[in-house]
């Protein structure tokens, strides 16, 4: 591909060579280079890579992105940007032919409920007959392909990487979390979305190497709706306004039990066997009852997001039904099919906000006991294990305390801990070491009614030990005990 062709969208200056070039590959990681490669300098937190502009030009490149001055041979094209982050999300949407603007696209951002929101999405988009990828937490997903990435939203180029493989794979939809690293990075620059969604914000990801306050934190979420074609926002959340009040796109609002365009209300618990759900009341631009497949109020805000969403994308009530009806997330609130006297779930809660938003919402339900099966993360602050141990103490009946990923410390040793927390409402608990063990033992131990929630790991399938992570998955576990 001619430079010229890549760098149509991109404000630059040409400081040497010229645009005739002929470029064999877009890289930013000098290690990569080759022969006719375009190598773009990114500043980043630890390496610089205007510092590898010479060896990237000893290896064979072709042309540079960069945004000071540097001493390259004669014949290597230059080029200069305000901001290479920036530049490099517009070139690889170019490299790859613009595959972003061959879907419809949803982006979600918030600081809880992205995860479980773009699957709940996935599964309306999939009722309605629609081949969905997806890009967040978890990974990447396209169709029933499940693909590893280093982060939430993932750096500009494996971005794009991304879209181009669910186009060529018949995708005509993508859900993708936002995150506010995504957008002060520059990942998401140049992705117009058809809808932008904005679930809720609090004090989180602020410090060395993240955001330096709640401030920038905010104003970064709120970048989203300056690239979407239509905005769609929670105005339960306290901070909505602040979040849309530079939004260049018509905004559209969502409320459980409040003033919006899309309402849900009438929110009920549903409790039967091998089934731990909700029940709510849909007003506005929609209405109906739907019954999700999730338990809690806060599950109720996610799928109305998910529906509201979809439904502005042109889904029909039978599909978005369907789809709330059966969604399952791994990891988030996630049941398990296991004998109808008791409830067993799996939720990734791993502080204490998550985790009293879990078992008080839980409670709810009246169990006959609520078992809280969880442990510490090793060389981590001390203060977290304290605060899990109160939540559980104040609102289970039980704490079972076992290992989570106890990485260079002792699970005793984080166990001690979290008792000290539990201590504050004199919690009861039993302590059991072994995951495995732990989880079989309040599976032997249930009765009936008891809802017994396994903490902490979610979606993880590992256990971090002295440096090695061990594959670990509960649900095997779970899976496997029960065939005994």
């Amino acid at each position: 591909m001619k430079l010229e062709k890549l760098l149509e969208k991109l404000d630059y200056t040409l400081e040497a060579g010229c645009l005739d070039t002929e470029i064999t590959s877009l890289e930013y990681d000098s290690r990569k280079v080759g022969k006719g490669s375009l190598f773009v300098c990114l500043t980043g937190f630890r390496a610089d890579g205007h510092a590898y502009a010479s060896s990237a030009v000893a290896a064979g490149a072709a042309a540079l992105v960069v945004e000071r001055a540097v001493n390259v041979p004669d014949g290597v094209s230059v080029i200069r940007v305000k901001d290479s982050r920036y530049a490099l999300a517009l070139l690889s949407a170019a490299w790859f032919s613009h595959p972003a603007e061959k879907m419809t696209v949803i982006g979600l951002t918030g600081t809880k409920g992205k995860t479980t929101t773009a699957h709940m999405v996935k599964a309306i988009l999939e009722a309605a007959g629609h081949k969905v990828g997806m890009i967040g937490t978890v990974g990447a997903v396209i169709g029933k392909e499940l693909l590893t990435t280093k982060n939430t939203t993932p750096e500009s180029y494996e971005l794009h990487s991304l879209f181009a493989r669910m186009v060529d794979a018949g995708c005509s939809h993508v859900v993708m979390e936002a995150s506010s690293q995504g957008f002060k990075l520059h990942r998401t620059a140049g992705i117009h979305f058809d809808v932008g969604v904005f679930l809720n914000l609090s004090p989180d990801h602020i410090g060395e190497g993240e955001h330096a306050s709640f401030e920038e934190y905010r104003d970064c979420k709120a970048m989203l709706f300056s690239q979407c074609k239509k905005g769609l926002v929670n105005v339960d959340d306290a901070h909505w306004q602040a979040v849309t009040a530079n939004a260049l796109c018509p905004m559209t609002t969502m409320s459980v039990d409040g003033k919006a365009d899309y309402v849900a209300a009438e929110v009920k618990e549903l409790r039967q066997e091998g089934f731990l759900g909700s029940e709510f009341a849909l007003s506005g631009a929609l209405n109906g009852r739907f019954v999700l497949n999730m338990p809690g109020t806060f599950n109720v805000s996610n799928a109305l997001a998910a529906l509201a969403a979809a439904h502005m994308v042109g889904v029909d009530t039978a599909a978005i039904a369907q789809g709330l009806r059966t969604v399952s997330v791994k990891g988030r609130t996630q049941i398990l099919n296991t004998p109808g006297y008791y409830t067993l779930l799996i939720d990734y809660a791993h502080n204490a906000v998550s985790m009293e938003n879990l078992l008080t919402m839980l409670r709810s339900y009246k169990p006959g006991r609520l078992i809280c099966l969880f442990g510490g993360g090793g060389n981590r602050a001390r203060a977290r294990r304290w605060d899990m141990g109160e939540i559980s103490g104040k609102y289970a009946d039980l704490t079972v305390l076992t290992m989570d990923n106890p990485r260079d410390e002792e699970v005793e040793a984080i166990n001690e801990d979290i008792k000290i927390g539990l201590a504050k409402h004199n919690g009861s608990y039993i302590s059991i070491p072994d995951r495995a063990d732990a989880i079989r033992w309040v599976m032997d131990n249930a009765e009936e009614g008891d809802i017994i929630a396994l903490i902490g790991k979610g979606h993880e399938e590992y256990q971090e030990i002295k440096g090695v992570k061990h594959f670990f998955s509960e649900e095997q576990v779970v899976r496997e005990h029960l065939k005994k």
